[in-house]
């Protein structure tokens, strides 16, 4: 497509708020971009938000690599992520978190259900109330691209610090299809406690299950998760099989053996 890599050039150094100022091939190339989102996506995501996803799209084009980049935000460190999607990606991802005893404080992902199904992470972390260190930020990064690559199981790395074994507490579970969005979704409601995302997401990949969407809310110490889903083979889910899942997902994370 002509003009498409200098299109993508000229994006990585456009500032987000410029977008109006974009060339008309830029504001097409971002909008072909979009058609591989789910319908809400352009219609709810920021601008900003878009467009800094078409750059990290460019960015893991140009490296054939997963781009992994965890940096300073105020007081806080921003992990943003991007590769193709797949259902073990965020039970190494959060794993890997868990086990440098980071906090999560906010979670933002935005996953295609078109080819090439690429998805974008954002996760806000800190450890001990204050961003990461660089040396630290370079560990946690390394060790994700490890992980993703299998060259060690984030499972014998947690149990060091947890016990894997232990089954939540209070955990509540709930399927639906989203009215907005159109699209399946898992809610999961949980008090907080070490190791729950991770839990949560080892679940999901044991289900086999895609998360293209995902909001989290942390209030008074309990976790509101509401995960968008496809099923195996990336097929949209019906709902007798989506409350059957849910379920099962409520029974893995309470089980003792989860």
């Amino acid at each position: 497509m002509p003009g498409t890599c200098a299109d993508l050039l000229k994006l990585s150094s456009v500032s987000p708020v410029m977008a109006a100022g974009l060339k008309p091939s830029t504001v097409e190339l971002l909008k072909r971009f979009n058609r591989a989102f789910p319908q809400f996506y352009e219609q709810f995501v920021s601008s900003e938000i878009q467009l800094q996803n078409l750059r990290l799209a460019y960015q893991l084009y140009k490296t054939r690599k997963a781009v992994i980049e965890l940096k300073p935000e105020g007081n806080r460190s921003a992990l943003h992520f991007a590769y193709r999607n797949q259902s073990f990606l965020l039970s190494d991802i959060f794993g890997v978190l868990a086990a440098y005893g980071l906090t999560i404080h906010n979670l933002s992902l935005y996953g295609q259900i078109y080819p090439p199904m690429l998805v974008f992470i954002k996760l806000v972390v800190s450890r001990g109330g204050k961003a990461l260190p660089p040396k630290t930020a370079d560990n946690v990064c390394r060790a994700i691209r490890e992980a993703l690559a299998g060259h060690f199981e984030v499972e014998e790395m947690l149990t060091v610090e947890f016990n894997l074994d232990a089954g939540l507490e209070q955990v509540e579970t709930e399927f639906y299809v989203d009215p907005v969005f159109h699209l399946p979704a898992l809610l999961i409601e949980a008090d907080n406690q070490p190791g729950l995302y991770y839990k949560v997401m080892y679940a999901i990949w044991q289900e086999d299950l895609l998360v293209v969407n995902a909001n989290l809310l942390v209030w008074r110490g309990r976790t509101r998760l509401i995960l968008y889903l496809l099923g195996p083979n990336e097929s949209l889910i019906p709902e007798y099989l989506g409350h059957k899942i849910a379920e099962g997902i409520r029974y893995r994370l309470l089980s003792k053996s989860a």
